[in-house]
């Protein structure tokens, strides 16, 4: 599981890292919007919703669509396995999906479609996997949490090595050849999860006894009222969290010095590099991170599951006010990508608190014969996060920099706010 994940998120970032400079660069030029199908038609439907839309903007809500409908579709994933398919034969489904959708992508009149496979693919793909990590342990199993951890290595190696590969290939020999790298990066991840299949919890979660019946409906309680008290700090969490593939990509690209020199040769860091900082930070973050807890654990000292989330959103909050900082500074001249650099250490620092101890303890809260039904109703919170993240992106051509980014910052401490207020009601439920 940890292998395929990592290929599916090498495809799912590739793709990402480019998608937003591909069409403020390529494809949403005037010269080029009427080659896609039904793209000049989607331009029309947004601009009813929000007023004439330039290029930056339309791409950004594009973004934000996309973004946010790969985490909704996931109900739907979660909800067929667990009455129908089965979790392994939803997620070979959905890879097929997500590896024509990525082939696809390199076919300009197939964007829409593409994008539209891509959906249903991480949708069928994404809860139940993650899923199936939460059934390798007992419902009271304290390991869950370093687990889904571990397992978030495995995401982030893949979103690393992403923008490095398929983002350079974008850049350097055209946009069509990062996008079906990405795809040959989705078959990779099918092939290894069709070899180790055979070995995972298939029909675990439909087992039920007395016992589990009681725990269920226990943990069902649980799930509502976590469900009612975080999916608005949640949503505000991805909201400013996700602005790293969209206005933090166009920061770099046109705020950043991206100039070194190399043993006397002028070099140019490519933009989507800077992508692979955060899922690298992950892959050196974590390790430590989960001895730490462990430690702590061992002596009764590791932070509460509402203290790791609360930490992370007011740390997403200081990495944005660190960028309000840069931009205030800068006096519109490119400055040093050191500032970046500080920016995905202390963002990355934040997801670690937050979002795989979310995906702990959603498979914590789930009964056990609706998991991946439940797996999606978390991911629920990050569709809403997402499509939040396009509007606010929207914003970037109209405010300064400085302004933007220290509106973002707000909207990450609200969130901490409300989980440090949630914490009265949520202690008890999650003990």
């Amino acid at each position: 599981m940890f292998s395929t994940e990592m290929w599916e998120r090498f495809s799912y970032y590739g793709m990402r890292a480019l998608l937003v400079l591909y069409m403020v660069d390529y494809l949403l030029r005037p010269e080029r919007i009427d080659a896609a199908f039904g793209l000049a038609e989607l331009k029309a439907i947004l601009e009813r919703l929000s007023g004439p839309l330039d290029v930056q903007p339309l791409a950004s809500q594009i973004y934000g669509l996309y973004t946010s409908l790969v985490y909704l579709t996931p109900i739907l994933g979660g909800f067929i396995a667990d009455r129908w398919l089965g979790r392994t034969t939803t997620i070979v489904l959905g890879a097929m999906f997500m590896i024509l959708g990525h082939f696809l992508m390199a076919l300009e009149h197939y964007f829409l479609p593409a994008l539209l496979l891509l959906i249903l693919g991480v949708g069928a793909f994404k809860p139940n996997i993650s899923t199936q990590v939460g059934e390798l342990y007992d419902t009271h199993d304290r390991r869950r949490d370093r687990a889904y951890s571990i397992f978030y290595v495995g995401i982030n190696i893949g979103a690393c090595l992403a923008p490095l590969i398929a983002g350079t290939l974008g850049e350097r020999m055209g946009w069509h050849y990062g996008f079906a790298c990405a795809g040959v990066g989705m078959t990779i991840g099918l092939a290894i999860y069709l070899w180790g299949a055979g070995d995972l919890p298939e029909t675990r979660a439909r087992i039920q006894d007395d016992r589990t019946t009681i725990v269920d409906e226990a943990h069902t309680e649980h799930g509502r009222l976590w469900l009612i008290l975080l999916f608005a700090p949640s949503v505000l969490f991805w909201a400013a969290f996700e602005q790293q593939g969209n206005t933090i990509a166009l920061w770099a690209e046109h705020f950043t010095n991206r100039d070194l020199s190399v043993f006397g040769r002028h070099l140019e860091i490519p933009t989507t590099w800077f992508q692979a900082l955060n899922p690298l930070m992950i892959f050196l973050f974590t390790p430590p991170l989960v001895a730490l807890w462990s430690r702590m654990a061992q002596d009764g000292r590791e932070p509460a599951t509402i203290i790791k989330l609360a930490m992370g959103c007011f740390g997403v909050a200081l990495s944005y006010f660190v960028m309000t900082f840069a931009a205030w500074t800068s006096d519109a001249a490119r400055i040093s990508p050191l500032w970046l650099l500080l920016y995905f250490a202390i963002i990355t620092m934040s997801e670690l608190m937050f979002s795989p101890i979310l995906l702990s303890l959603a498979s914590y809260v789930a009964p056990r014969n609706t998991r991946g039904l439940s797996m999606g109703i978390w991911f629920l919170t990050i569709f809403v996060g997402n499509l939040l993240s396009g509007w606010i992106g929207a914003l970037w051509s109209s405010l300064s920099p400085a302004s933007f980014f220290a509106l973002v910052g707000l909207l990450a401490m609200l969130a901490g706010i409300m989980i440090v207020i949630a914490r009265l009601w949520l202690d008890d439920a999650l003990d």
